[in-house]
């Protein structure tokens, strides 16, 4: 039956907890302002309901292009409900909506009314019926409500509490047209998500509603979510992560989730405290910049603790993680997941002293085994591919190639693309990604490796290698890194120089980078993660091994460099300067200084203060500064 009505999965779940306790805060916002249990059901319900109205099927794909906050949370469960829900990220570039409409078949896409977003003329020209999605209040917030969720008194807080909104979400917009075909996928799907897509065309990752049902319970079972938790959700919520950690998993297991608009470092400590969070999830950059807010901002940590914090999608760096247990005083849990598994596979325990740095945890919901290339499983201890099988892992990519399918699952594992072992306690430990292994003249190198010692240098904040193309050797090695705020005032600030030679010291001599990049910082994908595919074609690197660089570590060794290297020349009446140099000890001033720093915004369009320059003030550091800059505005 093809109505709103049907329970499916853990919209049946989020029905059964706000049928518990209809008027407890449900979602909010970091103002303040909530949605009860019994609205946030009314509210994703009354969406379906419209959806099914204008012709959405079971199998439909909607595409949902909404910014984050409580009209995407409830966007997705009722078009998941009605339809299969589809979301995109709103920042996405004319081009790239236009192929993601196109390979997910859309019958219609949501947007916010009101607004002018790109996403329209795009689907107009594909002939997508656009819906717009109304918020309207029905009435004055009242500042009566019940108490938000707390653990003890401990918890209790002088704070208002929080106002109960009265909103109401309705889909506007026209029947779509009668469609002769049957819908694109099955009518058990719920979530359809692309691959990231690096090197290769995206794939399209359906998710049952049995998927997602799964994978909201694992997580919830996991983190042990009761109703005295808040989720405090700074993840995007086009994203997996977000959608299931922030989002699915909080409200099935009757937990709150306060709804940010999108990450702000210098901001999230402090809602945090506003709002009673008990828990955030995040990726490791994203904690990176909280590390850093709470060391510039202790006050703003909040009191009492949070219970957790929870990282996944990407390794997180075990400095990172000893530094959020000490600023924020609590347990960080590191976890594992991926959008083929409905996001979570493994995590730490919460059990004090049972998080083991540098793992992922244990296997937490799907199997969790090691394979070799010929398919055989391995013992303990053994470095292989990591394979899942369970309730949360989609059963095939949707492709009219099966080879795609033929060559991700192996006697029904699914071939998760990393390298790692698992001990004999259980625990996992990534080891690379198969397709990011570096082979540099036969020699693998795996780049976390070299990550995780180029962290140990106390000036370095953040680091991440790539494959560089080589002529020679195939594939050379290259880092890019962010130098930490404060320095050793013994060491000082180190040069690219140094890093190669503490790597050096502490690795063999064919992992030790051949260029070290620093940068004020590194270049991320739409969910903040750190993307190393790609990376050194986006940077101008390229022939490291037979650069003029490597001949001569002084001369430039990329476009960008020869360019800076040029107006150097021009400027100062010198032909040759080391990369090196510093702007002041080459007859450099600051009249010099604000010249070049006009060739820069005049050719370029980048504009850089006068402080940045002399934080990066010489060819090699600028150039990495500008080449982020150009990368960051593509």
């Amino acid at each position: 039956m093809n109505t709103s009505g049907e329970q499916r999965g853990l919209h049946e779940q989020i029905s059964v907890v706000a049928a518990l306790d209809p008027d407890r805060p449900s979602l909010g916002t970091i103002q303040g302002d909530w949605l009860t249990r019994a609205a946030v059901n009314t509210a994703w319900r009354s969406i379906a309901t419209a959806l099914t109205g204008r012709g959405i099927r079971h199998g439909d794909a909607v595409a949902v292009v909404l910014p984050n906050g409580i009209a995407m949370a409830l966007a997705f469960l009722g078009s998941s409900a009605a339809g299969v829900c589809a979301p995109l990220n709103p920042n996405l570039a004319p081009q790239e909506f236009d192929f993601y409409l196109d390979d997910l078949g859309a019958r219609a896409a949501i947007v916010l009314a009101g607004t002018d977003h790109p996403v329209r003329a795009i689907a107009q020209q594909r002939g997508v019926t656009l819906l717009e999605l109304v918020c309207a209040p029905e009435s004055p917030a009242e500042p009566e409500s019940q108490p938000a969720p707390d653990r003890g008194d401990a918890n209790k807080s002088s704070e208002p509490e929080p106002k109960l909104a009265r909103d109401t979400f309705q889909i506007t917009g026209s029947r779509l047209p009668f469609a002769p075909t049957p819908p694109k996928f099955a009518s058990n799907i719920g979530l359809v998500l692309h691959t990231s897509g690096t090197t290769a065309r995206p794939k399209i990752v359906p998710l049952t509603h049995e998927n997602l049902a799964a994978s909201a319970r694992n997580i919830a079972t996991t983190l042990e979510l009761s109703n005295a938790d808040r989720c405090g959700n700074i993840m995007p919520l086009f994203h997996i992560h977000g959608i299931m950690a922030a989002l699915a998993a909080p409200l099935t297991a009757g937990s709150s989730v306060v709804c940010s608009p999108g990450f702000g470092a210098p901001e999230v400590l402090r809602w945090f405290e506003q709002q009673r969070v008990t828990y955030t999830t995040a990726v490791p950059t994203m904690l990176q910049s909280i590390v850093a807010q709470a060391r510039l901002h202790p006050e703003h940590v909040p009191q009492p603790a949070l219970r957790f914090v929870r990282s996944s999608s990407a390794a997180l760096p075990p400095t990172v993680m000893r530094e959020l247990q000490s600023l924020l005083h609590t347990k960080v849990v590191e976890a594992y997941g991926m959008t083929e598994a409905a996001h979570q596979m493994c995590s730490n325990p919460l059990v004090a002293g049972a998080q083991v740095e540098g793992s992922v945890g244990l296997a937490a919901g799907p199997q969790v085994a090691i394979m070799d290339a010929g398919g055989a499983l391995l013992p303990a201890d053994t470095i292989g591919e990591i394979v899942i099988r369970g309730d949360n892992v989609m059963t095939g990519y949707a492709s009219d190639d099966p080879a795609i399918n033929e060559w991700a699952f192996t006697d029904g594992w699914f071939r998760t693309g990393d390298q790692g072992t698992i001990d004999a306690g259980g625990y996992v430990r990534l080891t690379a990604r198969l397709k990011e292994i570096i082979n540099r003249g036969g020699e693998k190198i795996a780049p976390r490796e070299v990550d995780e010692v180029l962290l140990q240098h106390p000036g370095v904040a953040q680091a991440l290698c790539f494959a560089v193309p080589d002529s020679r050797l195939g594939e050379q090695i290259a880092a890019i890194v962010v130098l930490a705020t404060a320095t050793n005032p013994a060491t000082g600030v180190p040069t690219e120089g140094d890093l190669r030679e503490f790597v050096a010291e502490r690795l063999a001599a064919f992992k030790v980078p051949r260029r070290v990049v620093i940068a004020t910082q590194i270049p991320t994908g739409p969910t903040g993660k750190l993307q190393r595919i790609g990376l050194a074609e986006r940077l101008g690197l390229h022939d490291l091994e037979m650069s003029a660089c490597e001949l001569d570590p002084t001369a430039p060794g990329n476009a960008v460099e020869e360019l800076v290297h040029g107006w150097w020349s021009e400027l100062l009446g010198i032909e040759t300067i080391s990369i090196h140099s510093h702007f002041l000890d080459v007859g450099g001033d600051s009249l010099l200084a604000a010249k070049l720093l006009g060739r820069v915004t005049s050719e370029l369009g980048i504009a850089i203060s006068m402080i940045t320059f002399f934080d990066a003030a010489t060819i090699a550091a600028q150039s990495a500064l500008i080449a982020v800059d150009l990368l960051a505005s593509e």
